[in-house]
C-alpha cells in the first residue's frame, strides 16, 4: 500500500429504469443499509485519500442521502449518461481541479454492488501494486456467464481484453471468467487513455472497458484477479435482484454472527441488518428482525416474531412476538407475547410488559410489572409496582400529553383509568374499574367509582320475552339450596 491511499470513484449516476422506482436504484436498501451505502463501506477498508461519487438521475435525492450516511465523500455530477468512461473522465477532472489526484491509485466501483467487501477492494489494490500493471481488474467466475463481457488473458495469465457477450465468438463464449466492472488503474495511464475513448459503439457511449484495450495496444500490462466468492460483483437491477442481494446479505451476516456464538434456530427467517450488535450466547427464534443499531447482550432471547428496530436489550431478557422501536430493556426483564414498544419505553431490570401492553414514552421499575392489556403512555412506574389488566394511563386530553407518576409498591385495580397528571404514592392501591382524576398519598386506597345499585326484577319488566327473562324466571322458580334455607 501507498503512503497515500488510493482515490475511489463509485459510480452511481444512473437511472436504474427496471426497479420501476420513484426512489433512485443506489438509494434502495438492504440490511438497514442504502446500496451505495454498502458500496461506500466496502470503499473505506483501504483508507482512501479521496472518495468520489458520480451522480446523475435524481442527483438532489441521491446528494441528501450521501450528505446524511456519508458527508466525506465529493460528488461531481454526469450532466448526460454518456457511459462508464465519460463518469470517469470527468471524476479524474474533478479531483485534478482540486489538486486532489496524486499518483496512488484509481480504483472504481459500481455503486449496485452492495456484496462487495472491503477485503476484496484491498486485495484489488494491494494485486494491483504488487503487479505494477496499468490496470488491473476484478473478474469473477460464473456457472453460466451469459450476458457478460468475458475476461480473454493472454499466455502469461495477464489480460489481453474484453469481449462483450454480443461480440464474442464461440471460443471466447465458452470462457466462464466475466469482468465485474471494477477496477484499480495507475493514474498516469489512465486519464490519457479515457481522452482516446469514442462512442463508436451500438450504445453511443464511452465504455471503461475499452481503456484495457487501449493500455495493451499500448504495451502497458493489464492485470486480472479473480473474486473468491462471485456473488460479490452482482449488481442490483431490478426488485427481483434487489431481494436476491438481500437474503445472500441475510445469509452471510447470519453465518458470521453464529460464528461469533449466537444461536439462531431458523436463520432463513432471521433477518438482521448491518448494524446490529449481538453478544456471544445470544438466543433468536424463527421470524425475527432486528433492525438499526439495535444491541443485544449475552444470554438473552429474542422472538419468536419479534422486531426490534434501533433497541437496546440487557443480559438474560426475554422477547416474545414483540414490536419495539428505540426502547431499552433491561437485565432480566421480560417482554410479551403480543407487545408494543413504541420510542421512549424503558424496562428496568426484571420488570415486565405482558401480553397485549402498549407502551410509549415510558419507563417500568425494577420488578414493576404490566402483565396485560394495558396501555402505558407518558408515565413513570416506580420499582416492584404491578399494574392490574386493562389499566389505561390516559395522557392525552385532546390538545396536550400529560404525564403520570406511580411510587414504588404500589397496586393498581384492573381495569384502573389514570387521568393524567396525576401521581400515586409509594405503596398506595387504587380500587379496580376506578377512575383516578386527583394524586394518591402514599399508602392511601383510591376508589374512584359510584356504589353499586341492584335494581330487582328489571328484565323481567324492560326485557320480557327474551332469553335473559326466561332464565331469570327459571332461577327464580328453583328451590333454594340447603345454605340458602338455613
Amino acid at each position: 500500500m501507498t503512503s497515500q491511499g488510493p482515490v475511489v470513484i463509485v459510480l452511481a449516476a444512473g437511472e436504474g429504469t427496471r426497479m420501476r422506482s420513484a426512489t433512485p436504484k443506489v438509494l434502495h436498501a438492504i440490511a438497514g443499509r442504502s446500496l451505495i451505502g454498502h458500496v461506500l463501506e466496502a470503499a473505506s477498508a483501504v483508507d482512501p485519500s479521496h472518495v468520489v461519487v458520480v451522480i446523475g438521475h435524481a442527483r438532489d435525492q441521491v446528494l441528501a442521502h450521501l450528505e446524511e450516511v456519508a458527508p466525506w465523500v465529493d460528488t461531481v455530477v454526469q450532466e448526460e449518461q454518456r457511459g462508464t468512461g465519460h463518469a470517469v473522465r470527468i471524476a479524474l477532472a474533478a479531483l485534478a481541479s482540486a489538486q486532489a489526484l496524486a499518483s496512488a491509485p484509481v480504483v472504481v466501483l459500481s455503486g449496485d454492488t452492495p456484496l462487495l467487501t472491503g477485503a476484496t477492494v484491498r486485495e484489488l489494490v494491494d494485486a494491483h501494486l504488487r503487479t505494477g500493471a496499468a490496470a488491473t481488474l476484478l473478474t469473477a467466475v460464473l456457472g453460466d456467464p451469459a450476458g457478460y463481457g468475458r475476461v480473454v488473458r493472454a499466455a502469461d495469465g495477464s489480460v489481453e481484453s474484453i469481449v462483450e457477450h454480443r461480440d464474442a465468438s464461440d471460443e471466447v463464449l465458452a470462457v466462464s471468467e466475466i469482468n465485474a466492472g471494477m477496477y484499480a488503474f495507475d493514474p498516469v495511464r489512465l486519464a490519457p487513455a479515457l481522452e482516446r475513448l469514442t462512442t463508436a459503439n451500438d450504445q453511443g457511449e464511452e465504455y471503461l472497458t475499452d481503456v484495457v484495450s487501449l493500455l495493451r495496444a499500448d504495451g502497458y500490462p493489464v492485470a486480472g484477479i479473480v473474486v473468491e466468492d462471485a456473488h460479490e460483483i452482482l449488481g442490483v437491477n431490478d426488485r427481483v435482484q434487489l431481494a436476491e442481494a438481500g437474503a445472500l446479505l441475510r445469509d452471510r451476516t447470519n453465518r458470521r454472527w453464529m460464528r461469533e456464538g449466537v444461536s439462531m434456530l431458523d436463520p432463513g427467517s432471521t433477518w438482521i441488518d448491518v448494524d446490529v450488535d449481538l453478544a456471544p450466547d445470544v438466543t433468536i427464534l424463527p421470524q425475527t428482525s432486528l433492525l438499526g443499531p439495535t444491541s443485544i447482550a449475552t444470554g438473552a432471547r429474542i422472538g419468536p416474531g419479534t422486531t426490534l428496530t434501533s433497541c437496546e436489550v440487557g443480559e438474560g431478557a426475554t422477547l416474545i412476538h414483540t414490536w419495539a422501536e428505540l426502547a431499552v430493556i433491561e437485565a432480566g426483564a421480560s417482554v410479551g407475547p403480543f407487545t408494543y414498544l413504541r420510542p421512549g419505553a424503558r424496562l428496568g431490570p426484571q420488570a415486565r410488559a405482558g401480553a397485549f401492553v402498549e407502551m410509549k414514552n415510558a419507563s417500568l421499575g425494577e420488578g414493576a410489572k404490566v402483565p396485560h392489556l394495558s396501555y402505558v403512555g407518558d408515565a413513570e412506574v416506580g420499582d416492584g409496582t404491578n399494574i392490574g389488566a386493562a389499566t389505561i394511563f390516559v395522557n392525552y386530553d385532546g390538545q396536550a400529553k400529560h404525564r403520570t407518576v406511580i411510587g414504588r409498591h404500589a397496586r393498581i385495580g384492573s381495569d384502573t383509568m389514570l387521568v393524567a397528571p396525576v401521581t400515586v404514592g409509594d405503596g398506595a392501591y387504587t380500587a379496580a374499574g376506578s377512575v383516578i382524576t386527583e394524586d394518591v398519598p402514599a399508602g392511601a386506597m383510591a376508589v374512584g367509582r359510584a356504589r353499586q345499585r341492584n335494581i330487582p326484577g328489571w328484565v323481567q319488566r324492560k326485557r320480557p320475552d327474551t332469553d335473559s327473562a326466561r332464565a331469570a324466571d327459571a332461577d327464580r322458580d328453583q328451590p333454594p339450596t340447603s345454605e340458602e334455607s338455613s
